[in-house]
């Protein structure tokens, strides 16, 4: 990506190791929706993995148009400014892991690395795996701290977080 800063892989790398809820934005009826998800990382830093109820609207948005936003923020701290977290907005697609393949066990394998306490709902048959796929990132480290990121470099930064 033209005008893409040298990135610094602990900051992003570690902004996301720290966080394991994300914020999910996703077009509901054509509209902007914003829910909360879990996350995992693909072992490839290439797709982050969510697992989420057909009962819930954000999946019925992401089988009916799978571009969505995810947003990982530092926690808020007192006397730190809001504007100085740190944070990382990442745009891409969610894709619905077919029940059985191999996709879909990479995507519970690092599912359950991260929420082992996860497992029995992984046995229900409303859930599935989602891999969000990035297209590209913005990554704030904090004031005057802001970079765009292009999926390969998100990819590298995050390559092995989950280990």
């Amino acid at each position: 990506m033209t005008g893409e800063r040298p990135l610094s892989p602990v900051s992003l790398a570690g902004l996301v190791r720290s966080r394991t809820v994300a914020a999910l934005g996703t077009l509901h009826a054509g509209a902007p929706f914003v829910s909360m998800v879990p996350f995992a990382v693909l072992p490839e830093g290439d797709a982050f993995v969510i697992h989420v109820s057909r009962l819930a609207a954000h999946t019925r948005d992401m089988i009916d148009d799978p571009r969505v936003c995810l947003l990982v923020m530092q926690p808020e701290s007192e006397g730190v400014a809001a504007q100085a977290l740190a944070r990382v907005s990442i745009q891409g697609e969610a894709r619905e892991m077919e029940q059985g393949s191999d996709k879909a066990r990479a995507c519970r394998e690092a599912y359950l690395a991260r929420f082992p306490e996860a497992a029995p709902l992984t046995e229900f048959a409303d859930f599935s795996f989602f891999a969000i796929r990035p297209s590209r990132a913005r990554f704030v480290a904090g004031f005057a701290r802001a970079m765009s990121v292009t999926a390969e470099t998100l990819a590298k930064a995050l390559r092995g977080i989950n280990g």
